[in-house]
């Protein structure tokens, strides 16, 4: 969800005997530095672009292809006493386990979606998932509108489907704050017409908070508010922007009462040409957000310099940690990768 890196040179004055805009075309593309390219590692590259990545992926780090055949990868979720690893396929509408030994079986289907009008491919399934304080998952079902709490026993209940009497738009990405507030994202992918769907029956797509049984929208002003996280201290909260007009990122300042202040561009890659949009994110004990967007994982530090990027052989979707941030799962389009970090 890459900085165009613009190479800068600095060039001595020419004198009256050079030889016109020509000669100096040549020596400008002589002495530029060339753009860093993504480094082989496994199943795809590393793009290092700052020193600084090197203390976060080691240099003979190597992306591997877990799993695939399916149709569009979303939303891991890691099991610490199992090592299981739950991830949403959004449209195949199904919530799978991939174990440590590589078996990967259902355990949900359907999944985001119970009805049976959905055309086929859409994106009605399940999304992003997180953990509540007693261990239940809770599940982002894009089809039903919802985000859906599963219990250890397998039973599903509706934690939240409306806001003030009107039904959400597609519930797709969750974190929860330390205080037990969750807050989540509401973009329209679940409605097979978008913001144009007549089924739609909020006029805006939001960011909300979910505190003590009540629902307060914090922001209404994103188009495609998407991946969502917060820095350490809990005094940012990232949010991403999947839309291909305006490919950012949004950093937020989180208010004493929970509330969000108004928001600034983290980071900007709307000039981008790869594949893919800023999606799923993550953010490290010190701060760095790991972003999936154009062409892979970007990885800034807390100030919004791009440090370098994981770009697996599929444009990843979201990503989750695993073995206290030692591992880095990507789930991109039809596979499930990972990468140990440092």
């Amino acid at each position: 969800m890459k900085f165009a890196l613009a190479a800068v040179a600095s060039f001595a004055l020419l004198s009256s005997c050079s030889s016109g805009p020509d000669k100096v075309a040549e020596e400008e593309k002589a002495t530029a530095p060339a753009k860093p390219e993504a480094q082989p590692a496994g199943a795809g590259g590393i793009l290092r672009v700052d020193p600084a990545v090197d203390a976060l992926v080691p240099a003979a780090a190597k992306i591997e292809k877990v799993a695939g055949g399916f149709q569009f990868t979303e939303g891991p979720l890691w099991f610490k006493d199992s090592g299981n690893l739950w991830f949403s396929d959004v449209q195949g509408n199904v919530t799978r386990q991939l174990a440590p030994d590589g078996t990967v079986t259902e355990i949900l289907k359907p999944a985001g979606y119970d009805g049976k009008d959905a055309p086929e491919g859409a994106f009605i399934g399940p999304n992003g998932m997180t953990f509540d304080k007693d261990g239940n998952v809770l599940i982002c079902q894009h089809g039903n509108r919802r985000i859906a709490r599963r219990n250890k026993a397998g039973v599903i209940t509706t934690l939240v489907d409306r806001f003030e009497g009107k039904k959400l738009n597609s519930p797709n990405d969750l974190v929860y704050k330390s205080d037990g507030a969750l807050y989540f994202t509401d973009p329209p992918y679940g409605l097979t017409k978008g913001d144009e769907d007549p089924k739609k029956e909020l006029a805006f797509n939001g960011i909300y908070r979910l505190h003590g049984g009540k629902l307060t929208l914090l922001n209404k002003e994103m188009t495609r508010p998407n991946g969502i996280a917060f820095s350490p201290d809990e005094k940012w909260l990232y949010v991403a922007n999947s839309d291909a007009a305006r490919k950012t990122w949004m950093k937020f300042p989180v208010l004493e009462d929970g509330t969000l202040g108004p928001g600034r561009v983290f980071a900007d890659v709307t000039a981008e040409q790869s594949e893919g949009l800023p999606d799923g994110l993550k953010v490290d004990s010190k701060g760095n957000v790991w972003a999936t967007g154009p062409g892979g994982v970007w990885i800034f530090n807390a100030e919004g310099k791009h440090l370098g990027s994981i770009k697996p052989t599929e444009v990843p979707a979201n990503v989750g940690w695993a073995e206290d941030g030692t591992v880095l799962w990507m789930t991109a389009r039809t596979s499930v990768y990972r990468i140990k970090l440092k």
